[in-house]
This record gives C-alpha cells, structure tokens and sequence, in this order.
C-alpha cells in the first residue's frame, strides 16, 4: 500500500519550492499573530537549513511518508522538534502541493521559453549564414520550386515564435497562487494570501478555494503547448533524416549528433533527430494521459490528482534537451552545396516561372500550364532540363517565348522573382532576418 501510493519517488523534485512556500506560509502566520514571533523565526530557519542539506545531497527521503510534503515536515521535526507541527497551521497539503505545482511550473515554463529562444536564434545564426544557398522546395514530397534555405529555416523560427507565445500564455494562468484555499473551502485563521503571493512572486490569486485545490488546467495548457512544439521539432528532425540520406545529402550532421552502426562501418545515423521524432509520441501520450485523468473527476481534491506529476516532468526532461541539442545541430550542420547543384542539375522546379512567362504575355495561365508540361516531357526526353532546351524548341511549342526565357528560367532569378512579403526572394528573406532578429532582441 505504501509503496503503491507513495509519490516521493517522484514528487522529491519540488523539495525546493515544496520549502520556498512554506517558508512564506510560516513568515505569514508570524506577521498575523497566528504563531508568535519566535515559532515563526524557527521554522524559517529550519526550513532554510533544511534546504541547504537537501541541496548538498545530505538528506534521505523515506517512502513511508509518502510524499515530499510529509518527508519535509518529518525532517524538519528531527531538527527543531514540536514547533515544526505548527508549520501545517492554515494550511492542507492539497493547498501546499497546488502551489509546490504553480512555483514548479513558472519556473519550467521559464526555462522552456528560454531554451526555444536558443533555438530560434541558432536559426537565424544558420539562415544568415546560408542566405545565397538555394534548395528544392517541395509538396506531397515532390520537387516543387526552388526557395532559399535560409527562408526554409526561417519557416522554423516562426513555428517556434508561436510556440513561445503559447508557452508565454500559459505562464499567465500558471501564474495564480492557490495556497489559503486549505483543503477545499477556505481556513478560520486570519491569513493573508496576498501577503503570501507578493512574496512568492504570484501575479493573482485563486478566488475560490475549490476551484484552487482542484485546477489542473495549467498542466494541461503546458503539456499542449509542448505537443505543439514537440511536434515542430518532429518536423524538423524528420527533415534532417531526409536531408542527411544518401538520396538527398543536402546537410551533414555534425558527429556529435549521430551514431554508427554495430555491424556497418560506414554508417552514420541520425540518432538525436530520430530520438525527438520518437520522443514526440511520449508527449502527446502524457497530454491525452492527464486528460482523461481530470475528465470525471469531481470536486475537489482525489487522490487521481496524484497522476498529474509524472508525465508533466518527464515532458519536461524530455522537451529541454530536445531543444539544446536541436539548436546544437542547426549550429554545426555543413550544407552540401555541390550536392544541391547536382540536384538542382536535373530538376523542374522552375517550371512554374515559365508559365508565368507565358501569362505575362497574354496566354491564358492553364493554356501556358499545357506547354511547360509538354516542355518538361521533352525535356525528360532529352535528358535536360528547361534551361538546356534549344530556342528552336521553346518556339515550336509557343511563339510568345523570345530569347530572355534563358533569363527566366536562371535559378537565382527563379527565386528571386518571389518579392512578396514572406516569399523566398532574396529581398524578402532578409526583411524576415531583420523581423526575426527584432523578435530576439525583444
């Protein structure tokens, strides 16, 4: 039974905030008379020595007192005796491990938000370094039409921006202290709950006891919010995966970042991205998990609540290496640029630009569409591509093509024709640079 319902095994990580709340909670009840000046002062400096011994690895926590809340106050009542029962005044442990939760979060989150701006900066670091390099764009995985690697990059950044705003959000309903709210109606001592929220740095209170005790909807914003953002690294990863294969080898990845085989000699793998792309799943899991958790729970405190810690922190621990190591990979990633030109040599993907040609010269866009297909087969047919067609060729297909169509079809001219705000012009693509750039000073 113990070992079955005891959360020490996981719940030791809040110690510190566990301590930081109560030692606000015992300085509140000293200022308000509800313990005297002396009770209050001993059990702020236990608790504080407490801290440090936990701190240094000097303290052993014991599953029969089921959780960090009760191990707490057990060591604490081994340094200064009785007095450290009188910490529990005005106070439930379904209060204190809300808050212990809120105090966690804000600082998570924090850190979450700082590690995705790492991030964001190693690719903006990475597009301005590559700025001049083009790569195939693709849909449906198909050659597409050429776009600068710095604006695919960028793409990245401002998934990640969305993510940080929606991590931002949530630090906002994150940021509510329950602590007052006792077990669930409220205490008959005299606290005082802003005191105590000014103190731990709160932004607002909770305004119902059983709404306090009880609201896990924090932890589930934050566990959507990294589904989000664990879903954008999938992405990415899995384009690393494409992009480092023999078929592609358009980036290597740093060593660091990869494994080999066993067996294979000349194997090198992906191992870091295919990790994130499978650790993505393991979110998503804890999301649904926690959620059907809280689904017919009523109020205010169960025991079911329990379950809210351990996917939150295994979410945790696996979103923040994911985004240290993930920002280390954009970092020190070599682009192939004879690769791309390789690739570029047999590709269609200005395609596009020669029925634009066609229809800013008065042919309807589908009938221009029918002639740069045909093109492309004849080109196929000859084992070129558009440029390498002869003249003769584009005039037998449409007498509106003149000789500047080897101008159109120049793959820089390909992508730099696209000026519009957020294409991948060259022009456009460092007004996002500077975008991107103005978001990071921020």
């Amino acid at each position: 039974m113990e070992e079955y319902t005891s959360s020490i095994r996981f719940d030791q990580r809040l110690a510190a905030v566990d301590i930081r709340g109560s030692i606000a909670h015992a300085r509140m009840l000293g200022r308000q008379g509800i313990l005297d000046a002396a009770e209050a002062d001993a059990l702020v400096s236990g608790l504080q020595a407490l801290l440090q011994d936990i701190e240094a690895g000097r303290v052993s926590f014991r599953v029969e007192d089921e959780d960090i809340h009760m191990n707490v106050e057990r060591l604490l009542h081994e340094r200064i005796g009785p007095v450290a029962g009188k910490l529990h005044t005005a106070r439930s442990r379904n209060d204190q491990v809300a808050l212990d939760m809120h105090l966690y979060m804000k600082q998570a989150i924090a850190e979450v938000m700082a590690k995705v701006r790492e991030l964001q900066a190693a690719l903006v670091e990475a597009a301005e370094r590559h700025l001049d390099v083009i790569i195939p764009g693709y849909t449906h995985l198909q050659r597409a039409q050429p776009v600068r690697l710095a604006h695919h990059l960028l793409a990245y950044f401002w998934m990640l921006e969305r993510d940080h705003a929606r991590f931002a959000d949530t630090l906002r309903r994150t940021d509510m202290m329950p602590l007052g709210a006792g077990a669930l109606a409220g205490t008959t001592f005299p606290i005082d709950r802003v005191q105590v929220a000014e103190e731990l740095g709160f932004a607002s209170l909770y305004e119902n006891s059983l709404d306090a005790v009880s609201d896990r909807d924090y932890l589930i914003e934050f566990l959507a919010a990294a589904s989000i953002l664990m879903m954008h690294l999938s992405r990415l990863a899995e384009e690393f995966i494409l992009w480092t294969s023999e078929e592609f080898s358009f980036i290597e990845l740093a060593d660091a970042y990869c494994t080999g085989s066993s067996m294979m000699p000349q194997k090198k793998n992906p191992d870091v991205a295919e990790l994130v792309r499978g650790k993505t799943g393991r979110v998503y899991g804890h999301l649904i998990g926690l959620l059907t958790v809280l689904k017919g729970l009523p109020l205010a405190y169960n025991k079911d609540l329990q379950e809210d810690k351990e996917g939150v922190f295994d979410t945790i621990d696996t979103l923040l290496p994911a985004l240290t190591l993930f920002a280390g990979m954009v970092r020190t990633m070599r682009v192939r640029e004879d690769r791309l030109a390789e690739a570029f040599a047999r590709d269609f993907s200005n395609a596009t630009d020669v029925a634009d040609y066609l229809a800013r010269k008065g042919v309807p866009f589908r009938e221009a569409h029918a002639v740069v297909g045909r093109l492309v087969l004849e080109a196929i047919r000859r084992g070129t591509n558009l440029a390498g067609l002869p003249f003769e060729v584009y005039q037998a297909a449409s007498d509106r093509f003149a000789p500047d169509i080897y101008e159109a079809v120049a793959l820089e001219r390909v992508v730099d024709a696209r000026t519009s705000r957020g294409g991948t012009g060259r022009e456009a693509v460092l007004a996002q640079l500077n975008m991107a750039k103005a978001v990071l000073g921020e």
